[in-house]
C-alpha cells in the first residue's frame, strides 16, 4: 500500500495541466483591465499558463498590475474554452503594467526567459497547445528592438534554439476574475500549483 501511494504521488506532476476545477457561473466574468499610470508602461508576454508569470511578475517592485488574459487570436471576446481548444489563435498571456524608472524593460524581459523554456514551440511542460506558445507581443518600435536583442542576448541561456515569437500587440482580452491570482488563490487547492508553479518560485527565490 504504502509503494502504491508513493507511486501515485510521483506520478502526479507528470498529469498536473493549466486547467482549473470548474468554476461558478459568477466566477466567468472577464477582469477589468487597470489603468495604466502616467509615466507607466506595458508588457504582454506569453511564457506557458499564465498561472505561473503572473504569479512571479506580481512580486517584483515597479510592477503596478498583472493581469492573465488572451492576445493574438482572431476571435473576438474568446471565452477560457475557446482559447484552450486552440482554434481561437490566442495565446495565454499576462499584462504588465509597470514603472521603468524602478523595472526596465529590458529586466522584465530578462525575467521572461528565466519564467518558461523558449525553446519548446507550442508547449511548456504538460501543457500543450499554440495557446501555451512563447511570444513577446511589443506595443511600441522601442519594445520590438529591446526585444529581438533580448532574444538573441538569451540564446546563450539554452542549448535549442529559441522559438518565440516578437510580434504586434493586438486587442488584449482579460481572462475570467476566477484565473486572476489564481496561484495565491488555489495553491492548496490545485496540484498544479503544488508540483508546477511552487518549485519554479522556489527556484528563482520568489515568495511561493
Amino acid at each position: 500500500m504504502k509503494n502504491t501511494v508513493l507511486a501515485i504521488l510521483v506520478m502526479l506532476p507528470m498529469f498536473a495541466a493549466c486547467e482549473p476545477a470548474k468554476p461558478a457561473m459568477s466566477e466567468t466574468k472577464p477582469a477589468a483591465i487597470p489603468e495604466v499610470p502616467a509615466g507607466a508602461e506595458t508588457a504582454t508576454l506569453g511564457a506557458g499558463c499564465y498561472w505561473c508569470i503572473e504569479a512571479a511578475y506580481k512580486q517584483f517592485d515597479g510592477v503596478h498590475s498583472v493581469v492573465s488574459g488572451f492576445m493574438g487570436g482572431t476571435v473576438k471576446n474568446p471565452t477560457y474554452e475557446q482559447v484552450t481548444t486552440g482554434e481561437s489563435g490566442h495565446a495565454e498571456v499576462v499584462h504588465v503594467v509597470f514603472d521603468p524608472e524602478k523595472i526596465s524593460y529590458a529586466k522584465v524581459l530578462d525575467w521572461f526567459w528565466k519564467l518558461h523554456d523558449p525553446t519548446t514551440l507550442n508547449r511548456q511542460g504538460n501543457d500543450i497547445g499554440t495557446q501555451y506558445r512563447s511570444a513577446i507581443f511589443y506595443h511600441s518600435a522601442e519594445q520590438k528592438k529591446a526585444a529581438e536583442e533580448s532574444k538573441k542576448a538569451a540564446a546563450a541561456m539554452f542549448d535549442d534554439p529559441i522559438v518565440t515569437e516578437i510580434t504586434a500587440a493586438s486587442e488584449f482580452y482579460p481572462a475570467p476574475e476566477f484565473h486572476q491570482d489564481y496561484y495565491f488563490q488555489n495553491k492548496s487547492k490545485n496540484p498544479y500549483c503544488k508540483f508546477v508553479i511552487e518549485p519554479k518560485l522556489r527556484k528563482l527565490k520568489l515568495d511561493h
